[in-house]
C-alpha cells in the first residue's frame, strides 16, 4: 500500500481526519476524542489497547472505537495501517446513518470492541485513499461523497460478520439517540424520565428499547454507562474519587463510592490502586 502522507481535516473543527499509523503521533499515548475512530491494519502487527482491553491488529484487520473511548497504540511492531475519524455531526444525518454506524455492534457504547479480520482488505484501502482525495481536492459535493465511502466501508465490515456467521444485530435509532443523550449529559444526572422529555418520547418506551437490546431497564443501562465512564476518569485521567462523583452528577462522593462498589464489586480506592499497580 503506498502511504497516506498527509493528515488531512475538513475545516478548523477536524470532522473528519485520515492519518497513517506512522503518522498518529497523539496515539503513543492514551487519548480521549469525541470522534467515531476506524482503525485499519494494512501489514505487519500492532497492540491497540482500547479502555480496560488489548487487540492484536494484523494484515486486514479492522477495529472500530466509539466516541469517548480512550485508545492508544501499545506496540506496532513493523504495522502499516490507515486511521478514519469522524465527528457525530458530520456522519449522522438521519436514523438510517445512526442505525448503520451501530450496526451489528459497530461503534457500540456497551465495550463491544473487536478485531475483525475483513475479507475484502483491498476495497476498504481504496475507499480510505478516495476519502482522503476528496478532503484534498474539495470538488463539488466532496461532503456527500465521503459519507458515501465511509457508509462502503461499514457495510463491507458488516458483511465479513454476517458471513462468518455473527448473530445480526440492527439497533433502533430511538435507543441509539439515548445513549448518546446519556453520554452527552453525565454532569445534570438525568433520570430517566428527563431524557424521555428530551427525545420526545416515554420512560416506557425507553424501557422497552433498553430491554429488548440488552435486556436491562434504561435505568440499569444508565448506571452501566456511569460505571464505564468512572473507569476512563480513573485510568487514564488520574481523577480523585471526589473529581469523578463531581463529573458524573453525584454530589455526594461517599454515595458514589457505594455505586461505584455496588456495581463493580471494588471499592474506587482499590480499583485505583489495582489500576496505577
Amino acid at each position: 500500500m503506498e502511504a497516506l502522507l498527509t493528515r488531512v481535516s475538513i475545516y478548523s473543527r477536524q470532522m473528519i481526519d485520515v492519518t497513517n499509523f506512522d503518522t498518529a503521533i497523539d496515539l503513543q499515548q492514551p487519548r480521549r476524542i469525541l470522534k467515531y475512530v476506524l482503525v485499519f491494519c494494512t501489514s505487519g502487527k500492532a497492540t491497540l489497547v482500547v479502555d480496560e482491553n488489548e487487540f492484536e491488529l494484523s494484515e486486514n484487520t479492522v477495529i472500530t472505537i466509539t466516541s469517548g473511548q480512550i485508545h492508544y497504540f501499545k506496540a506496532l511492531d513493523g504495522a502499516e495501517g490507515i486511521i478514519l475519524e469522524f465527528t457525530y455531526d458530520f456522519f449522522i444525518k438521519g436514523d438510517h446513518d445512526m442505525e448503520l454506524i451501530f450496526h451489528n455492534g459497530l461503534f457500540c457504547h456497551f465495550a463491544m470492541n473487536e478485531a475483525i479480520k475483513v475479507e475484502n482488505g483491498t476495497m476498504i484501502v481504496k475507499l480510505l485513499k478516495e476519502i482522503e482525495q476528496e478532503i484534498l481536492t474539495r470538488p463539488y459535493q466532496y461532503l456527500i461523497s465521503v459519507h458515501s465511502r465511509i457508509e462502503l466501508i461499514l457495510i463491507e465490515v458488516n458483511r465479513t460478520k454476517i458471513n462468518r456467521g455473527d448473530e445480526l444485530y440492527k439497533p433502533d435509532a430511538l435507543f441509539l439517540r439515548f445513549l448518546e443523550a446519556v453520554l452527552s449529559n453525565f454532569k445534570n444526572n438525568l433520570s430517566v424520565n428527563d431524557i424521555a422529555g428530551l427525545l420526545g418520547t416515554t420512560e416506557a418506551k425507553l424501557n422497552e428499547l433498553s430491554k429488548l437490546h440488552t435486556n436491562k431497564t434504561a435505568q440499569n443501562v444508565i448506571f452501566g454507562l456511569i460505571v464505564s465512564e468512572s473507569k476512563r476518569l480513573f485510568t487514564y485521567e488520574k481523577l480523585s474519587v471526589k473529581e469523578v462523583a463531581y463529573a458524573l452528577g453525584f454530589n455526594d462522593p461517599f454515595y458514589f463510592s457505594n455505586f461505584f462498589k455496588k456495581h463493580t464489586r471494588i471499592s474506587p480506592k482499590s480499583y485505583k490502586e489495582t489500576v496505577l499497580n
